[in-house]
């Protein structure tokens, strides 16, 4: 077995390693590592490749930011899909290959500064939330066109399609809301109050029961302090509001599991809430798990019934500015960075 050879190349104001096995000719095998791997983890399988295909092989192996020998994201960055997405496309780019390259640049405009982004498989589009436009970025999946933007009539944070031509976005503002979208005539169709609930970072749906899950930080007018977090549950096709439950912390992501009937709620503090719908007008909390500090975003892999979130851990942090308002976060912890696997 050839030894790889250590390369490195900067993408997105990272550091990024691959390791390479043979010669540049042709195109390369590019393998990319699973969430609790790093690079190296692939040495077995290479081997055994190049003793069963005799003729040279080029092979890349690529660290994840985070993993390996690759940086690790400061303060402000982030360990979200599409930047890994971006860093394998850096690195595929730097190979010079010619089949492997950027497809398409697509300009939203100025500005936008993206916090969110939802593939609706209804009509192979992809909605780009933006914060300070308050708005939705429409593209065409099929073609990277940009259709136009939808006026959400709020600051947007997660949204979720229910498969029919209808999508639901929160909105993070106080009070909170959620916004219809009609994605047949991208045209906002209903906004539905939240009553005295704010900053609502996550949302899911029962698509089934048209249920709506919003999670949300802040519950009182004025709001409650210390703060108290709360789901707001309502009807997704009128706004009607069906009980409110309480949070173990402050949500920046949710999941719904119709599988199991529960809805998932993951907050920077280290916990996560779970809710069962017992029935489409009765639920509960059903559990609170300690989780790890600063995991907060969430998914859910429909075929193992696994929630996956994500963290790291954290040197002190500085004191927050004198004007008040958030403050930075302390230096990760170099090889801290963990995926957390939960199920039952």
């Amino acid at each position: 077995m050839s030894e790889p050879r250590d390369k490195f190349i900067d993408a997105q104001g990272l550091s990024l390693h691959y390791l390479e096995w043979g010669e540049p000719v042709g195109e390369p095998l590019v393998l990319v590592h699973g969430f609790l791997d790093q690079a190296r983890s692939w040495s077995p399988f290479v081997a055994a490749l190049q003793k069963l295909i005799k003729q040279p092989l080029w092979i890349i192996a690529p660290d994840c930011r985070g993993h390996g020998d690759s940086g690790w994201v400061g303060a402000g960055g982030y360990y979200h899909f599409p930047d890994y997405v971006l860093d394998l496309d850096r690195i595929v780019q730097g190979l010079g290959t010619k089949t492997m390259k950027l497809i398409k640049t697509i300009d939203v405009g100025e500005a936008p500064r993206p916090d969110g982004i939802y593939f609706d498989p209804f009509n192979q589009r992809v909605y780009v939330f933006s914060h300070p436009t308050k708005d939705a970025t429409v593209i065409d999946a099929k073609d990277g066109a940009v259709l136009g933007t939808i006026d959400l009539g709020g600051v947007p944070e997660q949204g979720v399609g229910d498969g029919k031509g209808m999508l639901y976005v929160v909105m993070q503002d106080t009070p909170g809301s959620v916004t219809a979208v009609d994605v047949k005539t991208m045209k906002a169709i209903a906004h539905y109050s939240l009553g005295d609930k704010g900053r609502c970072n996550g949302l899911a749906l029962d698509g089934k029961n048209h249920v709506l899950f919003a999670a949300c930080a802040n519950s009182g007018n004025p709001p409650a302090q210390p703060a108290q977090p709360m789901m707001v549950i309502l009807k997704a096709d009128d706004g009607k509001i069906l009980t409110s439950l309480p949070l173990a912390g402050g949500s920046d992501g949710a999941e719904f599991n119709p599988s199991t009937m529960e809805a998932f709620s993951t907050h920077g503090n280290g916990t996560l809430t779970v809710v069962k719908e017992k029935s489409p007008t009765s639920f509960e909390v059903e559990q609170n798990l300690e989780t790890m500090n600063g995991a907060r975003t969430i998914t859910l892999d429909r075929k193992t019934n696994h929630i996956l979130t994500m963290s790291q851990e954290r040197g002190p942090a500085p004191p927050p500015p004198p004007g008040g308002g958030r403050g930075p976060q302390g230096t990760p912890v170099a090889g801290s960075f963990t995926i957390l696997m939960i199920g039952k």
